[in-house]
């Protein structure tokens, strides 16, 4: 599809070019009758350019394409009103290209505001110190959360501040659907003030481009889902809102196991497989239980959880499952896992992820 719609640029690009071979002479262009002087000549040139130069951005990545892609199709649209009017059918390239190009920069402008978003949550973490953890932090937590962290490999490492993941997923957007979407994401968090912003990138069938952003701040959550990074299809905020991305937060710990020693976080041992962790943070409460084999590892979370942000929504189980784990940066966390609703109709399995990366302490979003 990209090479098709650069190939849409480059031949549109060139088409332009019969404009200025007209008005110089420089060869016999029967499809172009109307007079063109050698400065129209030039703008069809210029426009020829960018489309090209723009098409070559495209390709490469660079985000400003579209701005130079969006002025050429306006100034191609002039010259063809103007002066090459029975050649109705170059709008559609134009057409393809404004819209292409349009929907491209409204991505940029929301990743925009999500670098924004994560600047603000890691800027936040500054002047925080990096103490390391001792056995003795561990001694008033119930025994199986000691032995999770224990087995986890934190003993002696520095506390963590942020983190910052990637993950490659499939989805479900709906507990009928049958088949699944593929998606990429990654996660920014910062501990001290807990705070996450989780993006994600989705595509559905046939060419549908889904941009989805979780965040958690001060206390506060919001969830926004928009296809091709401009049409809402969620949009939601408010105190049910705040509690379920609060238990997400609570049940992602298990990627930084230090984050259990957080004030904000309290410990009630269940048994000796199990402990229940409240977060009560700015105003916003919550809990959630986990679960943990013999060998002291993370196996599983469970949160009574909201589903949706109706009026009428109700809280239904939210489990979290662990498939695989794996060590990464010398700390054992889970790497495979599954999220199901356990509905009242059936249970929705509508994520299964991977992490692919993980780093600690990270200080800006480049290093």
């Amino acid at each position: 599809m990209k090479y098709i719609f650069s190939t849409i640029i480059f031949l549109h690009g060139a088409i332009h070019l019969l404009g200025f071979i007209k008005a110089f002479d420089l060869a016999n262009i029967q499809q172009l009758s109307a007079n063109i002087s050698k400065s129209s000549g030039l703008i069809w040139l210029f426009v020829s350019v960018l489309f090209v130069i723009s098409g070559v951005a495209y390709i490469a990545k660079f985000q400003w394409w579209s701005l130079l892609a969006i002025l050429a199709v306006i100034l191609s649209s002039l010259l063809t009103i103007l002066v090459w009017k029975d050649t109705k059918f170059a709008f559609l390239p134009n057409v393809i290209i404004m819209i292409v190009a349009c929907f491209s920069l409204l991505q940029v402008v929301f990743n925009e505001k999500v670098s924004n978003e994560i600047a603000q949550i890691i800027g936040q973490t500054d002047g925080y110190k990096t103490a390391k953890i001792t056995t003795e932090q561990l001694s008033e937590l119930p025994m199986p959360v000691a032995n999770w962290l224990k087995t986890s490999g934190i003993i002696g490492k520095e506390k963590i501040n942020t983190v910052w993941l990637s993950q490659k997923a499939k989805m479900k957007m709906k507990p009928e659907q049958e088949t699944w979407n593929n998606a990429t994401a990654e996660q920014y968090f910062a501990i001290e003030k807990p705070a996450f912003v989780w993006k994600v990138n989705m595509n559905m069938p046939p060419f549908i481009k889904i941009a989805g952003r979780d965040k958690f701040f001060d206390g506060k959550g919001e969830m926004q889902i928009k296809m091709f990074s401009a049409i809402n299809i969620v949009n939601e905020k408010g105190i049910k809102i705040d509690e379920g991305t609060l238990q997400r937060f609570l049940g992602e710990i298990v990627w930084f196991p230090s984050a259990a020693l957080s004030p904000y976080i309290s410990w009630e041992a269940i048994d000796s497989l199990s402990a229940r962790a409240t977060m009560d943070y700015k105003g916003t409460l919550a809990s959630g239980t986990f679960y943990f084999n013999k060998q002291g590892d993370f196996v599983k979370y469970s949160a009574h959880r909201y589903k949706g942000n109706e009026p009428d929504a109700k809280r239904y189980d939210w489990v979290i499952n662990v498939k695989e784990h794996a060590v990464m940066n010398g700390i054992k966390i889970p790497t495979k896992m599954s999220a199901t609703w356990k509905l009242d109709e059936k249970d929705w399995t509508w994520l299964e992820m991977e992490i692919t990366d993980i780093k600690y302490n990270k200080k800006s979003l480049t290093n």
